[in-house]
């Protein structure tokens, strides 16, 4: 596995559900469509925050306050290991076995405090989430490999 802070990483779960504003569940496997999402993601359609990203690195914090949360509790699709997503910027663009993905935005605001922020009065999903849009579908899985394909301005990354 990378070292974390690296430009590549792991996937340590997938997580989706059928409805907005719960916890997602981790599946298996889930294919990824170009231009829409997670297949059966509540989140998944055609605007620019198709899936959600988010460190177990940062789900650790949160551990660390003492809160029992895991992959999915905050609602990302893809839980990672490894590699620092909150500093990629917008445009990066990563791959993930066949699927390639954009980064489209860092963090979000979120309107309605969570569970994990009522029990916490925190939480790493608006500050350390990432999301992206699909450029190229393929099936997702726990354990393949996240890499940074290119940054913005083309500056591309060596494959390892």
């Amino acid at each position: 596995m990378a070292r974390s802070g690296g430009e590549t990483g792991t996937v340590v779960s997938v997580n989706v559900s059928r409805t907005k504003g719960v916890r997602k569940t981790p599946v298996r496997a889930c294919r990824i469509l170009a231009g829409f999402g997670l297949e059966g993601d509540a989140h998944a359609g055609d605007g620019h925050r198709q899936v959600s990203l988010l460190a177990l690195e940062s789900i650790g914090k949160m551990k660390a306050m003492g809160l029992d949360v895991g992959p999915g509790d905050f609602a990302e699709n893809i839980t990672t290991s490894g590699i620092e997503l909150v500093v990629l910027p917008v445009g990066t663009i990563l791959r993930i076995g066949d699927a390639r993905l954009e980064v489209s935005q860092i963090g979000k605001v979120c309107h309605d405090r969570c569970a994990i922020f009522a029990q916490a009065g925190d939480c790493v999903m608006p500050r350390e989430g990432i999301f992206a849009r699909v450029l190229a579908g393929g099936t997702i899985e726990p354990g393949a490999r996240v890499e940074v394909e290119t940054r913005p301005g083309g500056k591309e990354k060596a494959h390892a």
